[in-house]
């Protein structure tokens, strides 16, 4: 496993993380999916001990976080939101003092990323829109080369064509070798194009972890002449006309055996599916 957590929790102030159980496998994509303040960036975090966790395990490469040895740290990449204490350091300046730490650093790569999207590298941080900031922050991280990466909504501030050429280094990057992810993102679009699994975060905790195509498969509407009276097995909700079930083939085959015809069935849209879990 590239990443385990035994029941893991941390407490700030009136926040509880946890308890967390999750693991990721080698060369995933694993989505946390959440709305703001359910704990996303907490959890990030605290995987990488940069938050000291109260309870629990944490284990990356098979080893206990934290333990007697570091050693994963020169194979962990990480993205934060925002880049702290480099407001007046230009993006060369903050390229030279990161690359030195790093010996799998490919500068050529890191100049790449910085000529596709465009980043101003002779301009200092603090004087960066919060869309070249995030920019150059991932043009920091995965000429790293990392085995292990993780995003915090690396793209909240790009616009659209950035979004995209982001994707595309992103993609190209994963392909070229084997690569374990956890990204936090509101970006359904990006959960939809490189996520193997998709963690749904509610409240600090962790309802489900799910793969990415049985889960677009796990909920259904469907549209009825008239509405049977009481829930049916799966429903998840029921609108005008409407029920939409989380388990479809019990739905259907309670269909069957009641004799109810429905007159049209579709699958669910991702977002729509995410939105319906986070409101329990």
């Amino acid at each position: 496993m590239t990443v385990q957590l035994t029941r893991m929790t941390k407490s700030v102030d009136d926040f509880s993380l946890g308890p967390v159980d999750l693991t990721l496998e080698p060369g995933t994509v694993t989505v946390l999916a959440g709305s703001n303040s359910s704990g996303k960036s907490l959890l990030l975090k605290t995987i990488l001990n940069l938050v000291k966790k109260d309870d629990g395990e944490v284990k990356i490469f098979g080893e206990h976080v934290p333990g007697n040895t570091e050693q994963w740290i020169g194979r962990v990449g990480y993205m934060p939101q925002a880049l702290i204490g480099c407001e007046t350091f230009t993006g060369e300046e903050l390229k030279s003092l990161v690359s030195r730490w790093y010996p799998n650093w490919d500068d050529c790569f890191f100049n790449t990323i910085a000529e596709r999207l465009n980043i101003p590298l002779k301009k200092k941080y603090g004087k960066m829109s919060k869309g070249a900031q995030q920019k150059l922050s991932f043009a920091l991280t995965i000429p790293r080369n990392p085995e292990l990466l993780l995003l915090d909504e690396p793209t909240s501030h790009m616009d659209i064509p950035a979004k995209q050429i982001w994707l595309d280094i992103l993609v190209e990057w994963m392909e070229a070798e084997e690569r374990t992810i956890l990204m936090a993102t509101h970006n359904v679009d990006e959960i939809r194009k490189i996520a193997d699994y998709i963690s749904v975060m509610r409240n600090g905790k962790i309802i489900g972890t799910f793969e990415k195509e049985a889960f677009t498969r796990s909920y259904k509407r469907y549209w009825l002449h008239k509405l049977p009276v009481h829930p049916v097995p799966g429903e998840a909700a029921r609108e005008e006309g409407v029920i939409i079930s989380r388990l479809p083939f019990e739905t259907e085959q309670y269909f069957r055996v009641q004799n109810i015809e429905y007159t049209d069935v579709r699958p669910l849209d991702l977002e729509e599916i995410i939105t319906m879990m986070l409101k329990g």
